[in-house]
């Protein structure tokens, strides 16, 4: 059963004077030509003008190609749906019949549009300004973890050089299926590591190449986490 969006609002902090704003902004296109997919737009636009100014801030010496990897670091598929997840996002879906079989609710891509869609919706009903103190209240975690010297390099070589400095056995990269027509295609990598445990991730891209960044990302945290 689909919870009520009143609920999720709530639980986000986020109050609309005009509610149907956010129940379009849950709704995926499966459900008809009444969908999120304008919303989404409007956010990641709204998403990119709010991040990119704060890391401005943030990092007064950082040159151009560094605050675009930082960015990039924090705006991407995997990023949002992480943060989807935090909040149970999925729970609260419009989606169609066969979408719901599937699985949609915890794809990656459905979640990510959806909380961009949210940002839509938001800036729709409350202007600039309340907009970019949401994103920024939901993005305060990552923005405060970020470290300027390992924005240029990629989550692949942040990981190989983990490795080698530990005198580990390097990850290994397995493609495990590829999904979708030749021209969408969707390609699944696990990244395997060996430290006490073998440990191994799962990421996804349009490309094998970006897969395997997406699980080494993945794996780059799982160890963070096991430090703590």
């Amino acid at each position: 059963m689909i919870k009520k969006p009143g609920v999720l609002a709530k639980k986000l902090g986020l109050s609309f004077q005009q509610p149907q704003f956010f129940t379009m902004a849950l709704t995926h296109r499966s459900m008809g030509a009444n969908n999120n997919e304008r919303l989404e737009f409007l956010g990641d636009s709204i998403l990119g003008f709010v991040i990119a100014k704060k890391l401005y801030e943030l990092f007064p010496n950082a040159s151009e190609g560094e605050l675009s990897r930082l960015r990039a670091s924090l705006v991407n598929q995997t990023s949002l749906a992480e943060i989807a997840r935090e909040h149970h996002l999925g729970d609260y879906l419009i989606l169609g019949s066969g979408e719901l079989k599937s699985g949609g609710y915890r794809r990656d891509s459905i979640l990510s549009d959806a909380l961009e869609a949210i940002m839509g919706a938001l800036l729709n009903d409350q202007g600039v300004d309340g907009c970019e103190a949401w994103i920024l209240g939901l993005f305060a975690k990552k923005l405060a973890e970020l470290d300027l010297k390992n924005s240029q390099k990629d989550p692949k070589t942040q990981l190989q050089e983990l490795m080698q400095a530990r005198k580990i056995e390097l990850p290994v990269y397995e493609l495990v299926k590829m999904t979708g027509a030749a021209h969408e295609q969707t390609f699944s990598v696990k990244c395997t590591v060996v430290i006490s445990d073998n440990l191994s991730c799962i990421g996804s891209g349009v490309s094998r190449k970006r897969a395997e960044q997406d699980a080494a990302e993945k794996m780059l945290k799982l160890i963070n986490k096991q430090k703590k």
